[in-house]
């Protein structure tokens, strides 16, 4: 099958030392889907990453004034290179052990957004580090004009516009590479949000939600099965709740139910399951499935992980 895999990153860790530890198990698990003869794209998060790119920035232009501030599409950039380049060398290294070729290459992605998307004008995507000073976020708000909100139950994180990928400018070489047998990572951390003017596309200050990118490019390359990678084992209803529960498998039917419930919170399980049901209504015959990055191969013959299906 041809396999999308989203990876949240949330999994990288903090640091790149953190991050080129944790990508072993990545590399592990998209090196069991390789063996298993599937062909695999890999798209990641960069909510964590950007954030940092973009403090550090921050932080040593209040010291140097050589240092410029680095616009929100540029941080992108840097986050897509440097966390391919760890996967990359992750894969690679599993795959050499197993005595498996394949080429490997990461695809620095362009996501074309629309300019009017309502959500420039609502910015509603966290990201950066978890903050729990709220004495320090208020006075971070006055000086900056950032917008920050509460995750999850696990701090406050500042947002930027999160608006809908429409296409992606490296779309044809994705394909290409794909239909040659690589390993392709593409469009991290939802790809560099871009807009179309007169003079030519431009990158703007938003961060697309990596999940819905995902299946946005997994509908356009004409993906088999979207493999959504996470920290929790399988989808919860009632959740942190005496009456939690499982969810094995659902429709786009049930899923939608849950949904008006108010089940799934807006900073972490929503859009994921508002990804899978996008991509299972547009190809007949379609899975998508919510897992444990561990679990990866075993969610693929589903035995793990929450099944979704239209």
């Amino acid at each position: 099958m041809k396999v999308v895999v989203a990876l949240g990153g949330n999994a990288l860790g903090n640091t790149p030392d953190e991050q080129k530890e944790l990508v072993k198990h990545t590399g592990e698990s998209v090196a069991d889907l390789i063996e298993a003869g599937h062909e695999v794209i890999l798209v990641h998060g960069n909510g964590p990453q950007v954030g940092m790119i973009s403090s550090a920035f921050e932080d040593a232009s209040k010291t140097n004034a050589k240092v410029p501030l680095m616009p929100l599409p540029e941080c992108g950039a840097m986050s897509q290179g440097y966390i391919g380049f760890h996967l990359q060398n992750a894969i690679r290294n599993e795959l050499d052990k197993r005595k498996i070729e394949r080429d490997i290459a990461t695809i620095v992605t362009q996501t074309v957004v629309d300019e009017s998307d309502e959500a420039f004008k609502h910015p509603s995507k966290p990201i950066g580090s978890f903050y729990t000073d709220e004495a320090a976020i208020k006075k971070d708000q006055e000086k900056t004009g950032l917008e920050y909100v509460e995750d999850s139950g696990r701090g406050y994180r500042f947002v930027v516009a999160s608006p809908k990928p429409i296409d992606f400018l490296e779309a044809n070489s994705i394909k290409t590479l794909v239909e040659q047998g690589s390993v392709v990572i593409a469009s991290g951390g939802g790809g560099i949000p871009v807009v179309k003017t007169k003079e030519g596309y431009k990158g703007v200050p938003a961060v697309i939600d990596k999940d819905s990118s995902s299946a946005r490019l997994g509908e356009i390359i004409d993906a088999d099965m979207f493999v959504i990678l996470t920290a929790v084992s399988r989808v919860m209803i009632n959740f942190n709740r005496p009456d939690q529960r499982e969810i094995v498998s659902m429709t786009t039917k049930e899923a939608q139910a849950y949904i008006k419930e108010g089940q799934f919170p807006k900073g972490s399980m929503l859009p994921k399951v508002e990804a899978a049901i996008h991509f299972v209504t547009r190809k007949p015959g379609s899975k998508a499935v919510i897992a444990e990055l561990k679990d990866a191969s075993q969610a693929i013959k589903g035995t793990k992980g929450t099944l979704i299906t239209h």
